[in-house]
């Protein structure tokens, strides 16, 4: 299984190439800049790998939550670089890859969504897999689902903006964790093994917010 995976969901780029189970990566903190750093990315990886887009098995992208210009990017990549290779494609949500990467098997994941809110999600592992036991969501920073019983940890950036975010519920927060590429990979591989990839005209980003901006009155 060969596949590359990628998330420009955040402020952070990163991208990892999967190579039966093996798995290299870059990331950089982008800011506006994914559209500049992502190719290029995805290129040295396969360049330094020797491989081409042709000889992989699918495409991997952050499908969202988060920045809207970001999601567009990242399923924009992932289809150009599937319909040029005939490849599937396959959507990974960016708060479970933020609970992979956290490292714990009780996350609750939040990142910053502006305008005084966050996308938030609670996660448990169970055996390989995780279960999402509430989200995903956007919501102000009250309303972010509580963890249940001890044990989970905070994780993304939605805890550098808002500390006191379910700070008596947690064991620890990680704020600085991001959904990283190297974590969506592990996550992504069983799922292609399972043919769950889909036609590249098919991959969508999750929004979740319908909403980008607020009405002066709201101001």
């Amino acid at each position: 299984m060969k596949f590359l995976a990628f998330d420009t969901a955040t402020e952070w780029c990163s991208a990892a190439l999967w190579v039966d189970g093996d798995c290299v990566w870059r990331d950089a903190h982008a800011g506006q800049k994914h559209s500049d750093l992502l190719v290029p990315m995805l290129m040295d990886l396969l360049a330094e790998s020797g491989l081409t887009l042709h000889q992989l098995d699918g495409i991997v992208y952050g499908m969202g939550p988060g920045s809207f210009t970001g999601l567009r990017i990242a399923c924009g990549v992932a289809q150009g670089l599937a319909l040029g290779a005939n490849l599937p494609v396959l959507g990974i949500s960016t708060l479970e890859t933020l609970a992979e990467e956290a490292g714990e098997d009780q996350v609750l994941t939040c990142l910053d969504a502006r305008m005084n809110e966050v996308y938030a999600a609670l996660y448990q592992r169970e055996a390989t897999a995780w279960r999402c036991l509430a989200g995903p969501l956007v919501c102000p920073p009250g309303a972010v689902p509580m963890p249940q019983g001890e044990g989970f940890i905070g994780a993304g950036s939605g805890f550098a903006t808002y500390p006191d975010i379910a700070q008596d519920r947690l064991r620890r927060m990680d704020a600085g964790c991001i959904p990283h590429a190297r974590a969506m990979a592990r996550l992504a591989a069983p799922r292609l093994m399972r043919g769950e990839g889909l036609a590249a005209e098919n991959a969508e980003p999750l929004y979740i917010r319908d909403k980008v901006a607020l009405k002066i009155c709201e101001r």
